[in-house]
């Protein structure tokens, strides 16, 4: 039955869903050989285990490589694993605690508030732009500059100095798909490398002359004379691009491609803008860029019988959680009007995602601005899926205004 889940399989990416449904019917828990991981596809499970402190996303808190039974990464790796294992994605207690306090004293609340008009203004020009050439590939022209922009602005990073960071992060990024090849890796290296030295030149320089922008907060904050290292601030800074830039620009993609393939939805949201905040939520269910969210087992787990030891390693199906019948009524069903909608797209526990609110601020505000601006806006051709399936998007989506 395992035939139909298969992340590597261009149409399975395309169309994950019936799998997903195949996978729920026929059990709660599955082992796939492929990746030795325990695939997790039901709703309860996948919210459950995200708030279990038996899992957790690293197990080097607690164990060596060695005492968990895993190979340690390649030397060759390690810009990489140094850069991804001091982000707040990858750290467990008492480390995940400490500087999730840290830096929540410096992407405050308020800190998103103030950058809601900067959102508005960045999304108003780059649709201004792209409706007076009359369209174009919205991923490439409006889903990718927004977020990368948004977190420049915030960072502080100067206007000359942006062109590089995308490429940074997708490269990055490819780490977290399913076996990544070393070709893959090589890419993470090098991206990590060069990112990691010039935010640390731009910290150097944020000592001297600190500013108004989230670098020069973080050197400050501080909790009982505790204080960020430099690796930690490089770390969280690349993590605020990589997640909030890939899960911004690839909801806004795969949101558009469904709105597209619900013309009846599309028309109700453009007669209720007012709607979109709810509309968003949906949109991040319906068809959420992050499909597959990994976790240590760290202390032996039991899942509808079956005993799931320390040092296995568990895969909890995002999307398949997203479709769950037994959570959503009519889950394969885009409704823009859904209120009883508990995704899990951001994920949940102590890992839930910090860069929620600015990336809600940043999706109603590109997609206010678009049915605001081209109402009649269509897709010109059906869009390619790119190979990823951890992070899921598309590779253009070519539309006319």
């Amino acid at each position: 039955m395992h035939v139909s889940f298969d992340p590597w399989s261009p149409a399975f990416v395309a169309d994950p869903y019936p799998a997903y449904a195949a996978l729920r019917a026929a059990g709660r828990v599955h082992w796939f050989e492929p990746t030795g991981q325990w695939l997790i596809p039901h709703h309860s499970d996948v919210s459950a285990l995200l708030r279990d402190r038996r899992l957790g996303r690293t197990y080097l808190h607690r164990f060596t490589h060695e005492e968990f039974g895993r190979t340690p990464p390649p030397a060759a790796h390690e810009p990489f694993t140094t850069l991804n294992g001091q982000g707040l994605l990858d750290l467990e207690a008492p480390d995940h605690p400490r500087i999730r306090r840290l830096v929540s004293k410096a992407f405050t609340p308020r800190t998103v508030e103030n950058l809601a008009p900067t959102v508005r203004r960045l999304a108003a020009g780059l649709v201004d732009a792209f409706v007076a050439k009359g369209g174009g590939d919205l991923l490439a022209e409006v889903a990718e500059p927004l977020p990368v922009a948004v977190i420049a602005e915030m960072l502080g990073v100067p206007e000359e100095d942006r062109g590089p960071l995308r490429p940074w992060s997708a490269a990055i990024c490819g780490m977290y798909e399913l076996n990544p090849s070393e070709e893959t890796a090589k890419a993470a290296v090098r991206a990590s490398e060069e990112f990691s030295a010039y935010l640390r030149g731009l910290i150097a320089e944020r000592r001297t002359a600190p500013g108004d922008d989230l670098i020069s907060a973080l050197i400050a904050a501080h909790d009982d004379g505790e204080r960020l290292t430099e690796q930690e601030m490089v770390s969280t800074c690349v993590l605020l691009l990589n997640a909030g830039h890939e899960a911004t620009v690839n909801t806004t993609v795969n949101g558009w491609r469904s709105l597209f393939h619900h013309p009846e939805q599309l028309a109700a949201l453009r007669a209720a803008p007012a709607s979109l905040p709810t509309a968003v939520e949906e949109l991040l269910r319906y068809d959420n860029p992050l499909q597959l969210f990994e976790r240590w087992v760290l202390d032996d787990i039991e899942v509808d019988g079956q005993v799931i030891g320390r040092g296995a390693e568990v895969a909890l199906l995002f999307g398949s959680a997203n479709r769950d019948p037994e959570r959503f009524a009519e889950p394969d069903r885009l409704d823009l009007s859904r209120v009883d909608n508990p995704h899990v797209s951001f994920g949940a526990g102590i890992h839930y995602c910090l860069g929620a609110p600015l990336a809600r601020i940043e999706l109603e505000a590109s997609f206010g601005e678009l049915l605001r601006k081209a109402p009649a806006m269509r897709m010109v051709a059906e869009p390619e899926w790119q190979p990823g399936y951890v992070i899921r998007g598309l590779k253009e989506l070519v539309v006319e205004v």
